[in-house]
């Protein structure tokens, strides 16, 4: 199902990253979107996708895509692997210093293909930490 809200994007270019299915369940991947790192992860039942920056302010690594994912409170997250900051999949917020925010990448399934917008999506005006 595509989110109606993806509408906005239509002017954007979507890359293909991989197929749905290999992408295990309640994992993250990488893919290389318009020379960004960001992070893919498939959720839940499989038929749920997100994808924010793979870059951990924290660490100042690229790693969020090796995170361990789960939920808080029922909000999909990723725990940072390296010091564990969570990070909501749907807003790119850190869920311990709401003062840091990831970016928010539009994500759809296409025929079985999981696809990534070129442009990222601030949820609000929240700086990063560089």
């Amino acid at each position: 199902m595509i989110d109606p809200q993806l509408t906005q994007f239509s002017a954007a270019q979507w890359t293909t990253v991989c197929p749905l299915d290999r992408i295990a369940i309640n994992t993250g991947v990488c893919a290389l979107v318009n020379d960004r790192q960001v992070a893919v992860f498939r959720i839940g039942d499989g038929t749920e996708v997100y994808a924010i920056g793979n870059y951990d302010p924290f660490s100042k690594a690229h790693v969020l895509s090796r995170g361990i994912v789960g939920d808080r409170n029922g909000i999909p997250k990723v725990a940072s692997p390296v010091y564990k900051h969570n990070f909501n999949l749907a807003t790119g917020e850190c869920l311990d210093d709401p003062s840091i925010t990831v970016p928010k990448f539009a994500v759809r399934v296409v025929d079985g293909q999981v696809q990534v917008s070129d442009r990222f999506v601030w949820t609000d005006q929240k700086p990063t930490r560089s």
